[in-house]
């Protein structure tokens, strides 16, 4: 096949590479000041979570040249770093492990590294800090073939309660057929957490998906003791990998570190997929009551969890 090698997306991706390598020190001929390379660390690493490791296997993994693996596990083992055992499938195959000098000296470029990305990570806002590591799992996914998509909880955004309100309109006109006095209820809700919020015991997570949102839940006071859950909604595009079931428990983790007392909520009887994550996730439905809103004849349905 004949790739279009003035496409200006090759030369965003190679300079995108220089900078990345660059900014993780790649290129330094020592790792994290450390007496090892970057593929020395990166075998290190490999050993240190696995036991009896073939180092066939792990120079496929890492697609290391056969001659160059070899000359660094010889290191290793002049230093007192590694093990080696003939492997009993075929005795021309070694079984690898780390010796207790070794695992000492992963353990400190383990601490090492992750000191590096703490600092890193200290000198972003939340905010930014959250969008570096979701464009990170996105060029993952992006260049893993047949990875399935993984969303990511987050703070919202400038524009995000916007996404809320519109996004709750459109879905629930389209699926159940409500009108716009939905929509306007919505908007009701966000404009009321917006104007009153209590960042001590209140919170709304958005959830993103490739840079978009495709989900969100509000978690909001009602009481000193009881909490409410409120706009849970997850996209069709976002749908499939449990995303809705994440979002509540991470509002339930939330309100218990606040100390509430329990979450109520309200929601209708014919929204199956949801009332299917409120009794999965320990809901109980206390009462029911038909009524005429949004358009339909409904039966509201009050829940609650006690924490």
């Amino acid at each position: 096949m004949k790739h279009d090698l003035s496409n200006p997306d090759v030369a965003a991706v190679r300079a995108f590479n220089r900078f990345y390598t660059r900014k993780l020190g790649v290129l330094d001929q020592h790792l994290l000041a450390s007496p090892y390379s970057l593929a020395e660390a990166r075998v290190l690493y490999e050993l240190a979570q696995r036991d009896a490791a073939a180092a066939k296997q792990i120079g496929a993994e890492l697609g290391l040249d056969p001659g160059y693996l070899s000359r660094m596990l010889q290191s290793f083992h002049d230093h007192g770093l590694i093990t080696r055992q003939p492997s009993p499938e075929d005795r021309r195959q070694f079984r690898l492990g780390l010796t207790a000098k070794g695992r000492a000296a992963f353990a400190a470029l383990e601490r090492a590294a992750k000191a590096e990305v703490a600092a890193l990570l200290a000198r972003m806002s939340r905010s930014a800090s959250s969008r570096l590591v979701a464009a990170m799992q996105t060029i993952e996914r992006l260049l893993t073939p047949g990875a399935a998509p993984l969303a990511t909880l987050r703070n919202p955004r400038p524009g995000d309660i916007g996404f809320v309100v519109q996004s709750h309109g459109a879905l629930y006109a389209a699926d159940y057929g409500f009108d716009a006095s939905f929509e306007a209820l919505v908007a009701e809700i966000a404009a009321k957490f917006l104007s009153s919020f209590d960042a001590s015991r209140e919170r709304c997570w958005i959830a993103e998906l490739d840079g978009e949102a495709v989900g969100s839940v509000f978690l909001v006071r009602d009481s000193d003791a009881v909490a409410k859950l409120r706009l849970l909604l997850v996209t069709p595009q976002g749908r499939g990998q449990g995303l809705g079931r994440r979002l509540v428990e991470e509002a339930i983790g939330f309100a218990r570190h606040c100390g509430y007392r329990k979450i109520t909520l309200w929601t209708q009887s014919n929204l199956t997929a949801a009332r299917r994550i409120y009794q999965n996730t320990g809901f109980e439905l206390l009462e029911s009551q038909p009524h005429r809103s949004f358009g339909q004849d409904l039966i509201g349905e009050t829940w609650e969890l006690r924490l």
